[in-house]
């Protein structure tokens, strides 16, 4: 089972963040709401200021992330409400110590831009064998080379694609379209994962065009309302509604890719375009019996009749067995 792969393409991951902003009802909330509307994720951040930012250095960034923890029960519940929705828990620990108490619930981890290069966070996750989601921001292709080296290094399971994705990103709340850089995708096709996008932008023309192009995993910032809120993530997050209208978008994208395998479809075949759509080797002039067949007698019709086109340069040199008449359909008979 590929774990990126969902209903409706690609893997939508609503990432709660900090939305809930603290408080544990709102976390609860923000959960059915995102499951309701079709995620086929749930993500959380796990974190607790001191063990993440330097009360010293950081003195504001700390207090700020003090004030939107969750308690590891909370956490739990969190996990628990959506496995049980049968959607998938995914979880950003920022904390090393949370990896022990919330890994018989992740379904699995994802690990943040900020934390590409934190080398103990890499092994941590690795160490779980579960599916890791990387995003890039910040990263140049070496960095991104790095720590998918590292990730294998520590656990060589996640040399499958299907283990391991990476997601272009932009580290900045919000971006323009024009910072989205879907094109990196590409570069990381090569890297043997599955690849994605996680998105910063307004709105959900991005999350559409990076399906279109291939994406495996989206992610993206979901609240339960964008107006009237300070934290800076509402602004740039889906809700509901968002959600619902990606996920119809999404469907006529997969319905539009349709299949890789190049065939005739049964509409082309049963209406006999086939044929009439192809072109048949024809005379174009009336060429008497013995005559030589070349390019100054024959030519090439629709509909495909008699001798295919395919075969006009092997009729060239013959001689005709009887009189051949313009634009009548050939035979292999009709030649010698």
């Amino acid at each position: 089972m590929n774990f990126y792969r969902a209903s409706h393409g690609p893997l939508l991951v609503a990432e709660i963040g900090g939305n809930h902003e603290g408080d544990f009802a709102t976390a609860l909330r923000l959960t059915d709401l995102a499951v309701n509307a079709g995620a086929d994720a749930v993500k959380f951040q796990i974190y607790y200021g001191d063990t993440l930012v330097s009360a010293a250095q950081s003195p504001e960034r700390n207090a700020h992330f003090k004030r939107f923890e969750l308690s590891p029960e909370e956490h739990l519940a969190l996990a628990e409400r959506v496995l049980a929705a049968g959607r998938r828990y995914v979880a950003s620990v920022w904390d090393l110590e949370a990896f022990d108490w919330i890994d018989s619930v992740a379904s699995a981890y994802k690990i943040g831009s900020g934390d590409l290069t934190a080398l103990p966070f890499l092994r941590a996750a690795a160490r779980t064998g579960k599916p890791l989601i990387l995003s890039t921001g910040l990263s140049d292709m070496a960095e991104v080379d790095a720590a998918v080296d590292y990730i294998r290094s520590c656990q060589p399971g996640y040399r499958d694609p299907v283990m391991l994705a990476v997601l272009q990103c932009t580290s900045m709340y919000p971006i323009a379209q024009g910072d989205a850089h879907l094109s990196v995708m590409q570069a990381f096709s090569a890297l043997g994962v599955a690849v994605g996008y996680s998105d910063h932008t307004i709105g959900t023309r991005a999350l559409e065009v990076a399906a279109a192009m291939g994406a495996e995993v989206l992610e993206f910032h979901f609240t339960d309302r964008k107006e009237g809120r300070t934290f800076r993530d509402h602004q740039l997050s889906l809700d509901s509604q968002d959600l619902l209208e990606l996920v119809g978008v999404l469907d006529e994208i997969r319905e539009l890719k349709g299949s890789p395998e190049k065939k005739p479809l049964p509409i082309e075949i049963n209406n006999d375009h086939r044929r009439s759509f192809r072109r048949g080797v024809y005379p174009s002039r009336d060429i008497e019996s013995g005559e030589l067949l070349g390019e100054h007698n024959l030519c090439v019709l629709r509909p495909n009749d008699g001798i295919d086109a395919r075969e006009y340069y092997r009729l060239l040199g013959r001689h005709a067995r009887r009189r051949l008449f313009r634009h009548e359909a050939l035979d292999w008979h009709d030649v010698e």
